[in-house]
């Protein structure tokens, strides 16, 4: 016979709403926090591609690339990603936004060079290519049930090899290596944008309603656009048809 004074018969359904509620909550929160990172690393691909494009047809860059001026410009990019990784606990929120901001614009000049050795229509197609994988791998990394944190270290293990490998194609101009290269940079940072996205949104989950939420935004923002600027421009080397 039921115990109708047992408060436990009402107990267990008034748990599972409000496990539902918070549950709802917490998915509410994540798509924010997520279409955030998003909207920056998008924002900040267009504005490196305008001011890729608008300093190219200028006919500046063409001048400047031919002085030493050019290894600034070619170099500033990697001081401000040192400095946004190994200082985002240091900075503030507005401060880490305005150096993403600022690094996305020097990304424009350094890649401006793009527009003077391929044609346009050629450099078109492979952007719009690299978007189609590059939302087809993030929607991998942000719906699969698999961890990929265990392909975290062989991926950068990766990076920093082909890193080495073209430094020292500087000196031997070997078109096979370089082909090799561009084959095995596409394949590394279409694995880094699955596992990127996974680990931006299992970061949520330590950072949801604390300070650094703001700044994880910036740095997996960033991440992201690392990935697919870098996938861009290997994929460029196989799709580009040069003027």
């Amino acid at each position: 016979m039921a115990n109708w004074s047992d408060p436990r018969a009402n107990a267990a359904p008034f748990a599972a709403s409000l496990a539902g509620t918070r549950s709802a909550s917490y998915d509410a929160g994540l798509r924010s926090y997520m279409l955030s990172v998003y909207n920056y690393m998008a924002s900040g691909v267009l504005l490196t591609g305008i001011v890729a494009l608008v300093f190219a047809a200028s006919g500046y860059a063409a001048i400047v690339f031919q002085t030493p001026l050019k290894w600034l410009i070619v170099l500033s990019p990697l001081a401000f990603v040192m400095v946004l990784s190994f200082g985002i606990n240091k900075l503030s929120e507005g401060t880490a936004k305005l150096l993403f901001w600022a690094f996305a614009t020097v990304m424009g000049l350094s890649m401006s060079t793009i527009f003077l050795v391929y044609t346009g229509p050629s450099i078109a197609i492979t952007f719009f290519a690299t978007a189609a994988a590059f939302l087809s791998l993030s929607l991998y990394g942000y719906t699969t049930k698999k961890d990929l944190s265990g392909f975290g270290t062989f991926l950068i293990m990766g990076v920093v090899g082909l890193i080495v490998a073209s430094l020292l194609n500087i000196f031997f101009q070997s078109p096979a290596l370089n082909l090799a290269i561009s084959g095995i940079g596409v394949l590394l940072f279409a694995g880094l944008t699955a596992y990127d996205t996974q680990r931006i949104k299992e970061m949520y989950a330590h950072v949801a309603g604390t300070d650094m939420m703001g700044k994880t935004v910036i740095m997996g923002a960033l991440s992201l656009y690392l990935d697919f600027v870098n996938m861009f421009q290997f994929l460029l080397s196989f799709l580009g048809n040069r003027d």
